[in-house]
């Protein structure tokens, strides 16, 4: 089951000092809802543990993040995908996009797919869908706060 997410947010912050926190796993790791770790393996790839409840199931997920199509410091995708055992998988990605609006203000743009699989796949679209909204808002938000405020 598929789905696109689509949002903006506009973060306190120079373009260069965004660009950089997305690009630094102590920062994405305190933005993602649910990440208990977030090791960097490589400048574009790091290791991810994230604990998810999605309605009645949660599951710990296993997984990869890896960082491709790199324009610094305007834009990257960035790809995830985990293993979740019975309750089943989640993958997804989101081309993020990030545009100067002055000289202290960044807007970032995104375009997010996510895919499940297993278990998870059987609660609903419905569910799954606004979920993953749910998710994806509170990581930009929360990203948006921690790098315009710190």
């Amino acid at each position: 089951m598929a789905l696109v997410i689509e949002g903006e947010e506009r973060i306190a912050a120079p373009l260069q000092k965004v660009w950089e926190a997305l690009n630094d796993p102590a920062i994405l790791k305190d933005a993602i809802p649910g990440c208990q770790s977030l090791e960097k393996k490589s400048n574009t790839e790091m290791a991810a543990i994230v604990v998810l409840k999605i309605g009645p199931i949660k599951a710990t997920f296993n997984g990869e993040v890896t960082l491709k199509n790199l324009n610094p410091p305007h834009s990257y995708t960035i790809q995830g995908e985990g293993k979740g055992g019975i309750a089943g998988f989640a993958k997804g990605g989101a081309d993020v996009t990030l545009t100067a609006d002055g000289a202290d203000t960044t807007v970032l743009k995104y375009a997010a797919k996510a895919d499940v699989g297993g278990k998870i796949a059987q609660l609903g679209s419905r569910l799954i869908e606004s979920t993953s909204k749910k998710l994806a808002g509170q990581f930009f938000t929360a990203f948006g706060d921690k790098v315009g405020n710190g």
